[in-house]
């Protein structure tokens, strides 16, 4: 389909690109990689008035060390993320996440910030940000992972703030990424990452709710020393998932409670 017609301008700073967005009202969209926005401009799901193309705002695109915390451009694509050897040594689940991500076009067009931003309860960034309390960076003000996933596609975010990097903490104790799927590069039905920090646990959830969810109850119940297969009984504790055509409710939370005991034992080197 041909999407509706919109405005369209190209930012050369974040600053720019501020000030496009609150010209063109609530109705803007930025525009990083667009392979999650223009399908579904192309399928009038979405009609946005105006597109803010940042592209060519540089300074977005980057990986930096900064102490024990890792920075990541908004602009900065799949594939620079998976093939990065400071995020293979700092932080390796995001490289393994970086990797899952769609397929190869995906992976060289799509950007960190895009999927931060777009919030698709799908994602798979936006749960180990919520797992990690990593920090979205905007140009007003950063804002904690767990404060800024408010619904499905919905954010923290103001109609003229732009998301400049997400900050993650350096985190290589052992980790997995398990994301269920049909087909090679489908969203995922239901996805777990799980990551050993601090000598404790992290366990997320993906698509099991209109936002990332963090399993507290399983990184409790290993806290208390229960082996993962009971621990992971937990995981679909308090879980209200959607049905859709490809699950239901109890299939998503069964998924959610396998997932996440496979998730752990490969973290730790298990089958």
């Amino acid at each position: 389909m041909i999407p509706a017609a919109f405005e369209y301008a190209r930012a050369s700073s974040v600053e720019e690109a501020s000030k496009l967005l609150s010209k063109f009202g609530e109705d803007a969209k930025v525009l990083a990689g667009g392979h999650s926005l223009i399908p579904l401009m192309r399928l009038r799901l979405a009609q946005p008035a105006a597109l803010v193309d940042i592209n060519g705002i540089k300074e977005l695109d980057h990986i930096k060390e900064d102490g024990q915390k890792l920075r990541i451009g908004a602009l900065t694509r799949h594939v620079t993320i998976h093939n990065s050897p400071v995020v293979k040594e700092k932080l390796p689940l995001l490289a393994e996440i970086a990797s899952e991500v769609g397929d190869n076009q995906v992976r060289n067009m799509g950007t960190m910030g895009g999927v931060i931003a777009h919030a698709d309860a799908a994602g798979d960034y936006p749960t180990l940000a919520l797992i990690l309390d990593a920090e979205i960076v905007t140009n007003k003000r950063t804002i904690p992972a767990r404060d800024f996933f408010k619904d499905l596609f919905t954010t923290a975010l103001g109609p003229d703030e732009v998301v400049t990097e997400v900050v993650f903490p350096v985190a290589n104790g052992p980790h997995k990424y398990v994301k269920f799927r049909r087909r090679l590069f489908d969203w995922a039905i239901v996805g777990v990452a799980a990551q050993k920090m601090n000598g404790g646990w992290r366990i997320g959830l993906t698509n099991v709710g209109p936002t990332p969810v963090r399993a507290k109850a399983v990184e409790e119940a290993l806290h208390q020393g229960a082996k993962p297969e009971e621990a992971a009984q937990h995981a679909s504790d308090g879980l209200d998932p959607a049905g859709d055509l490809r699950a239901s409710p109890e299939y998503k939370k069964h998924l959610a409670r396998v997932l996440t005991k496979r998730a752990i034992n490969q973290a730790e080197g298990r089958q």
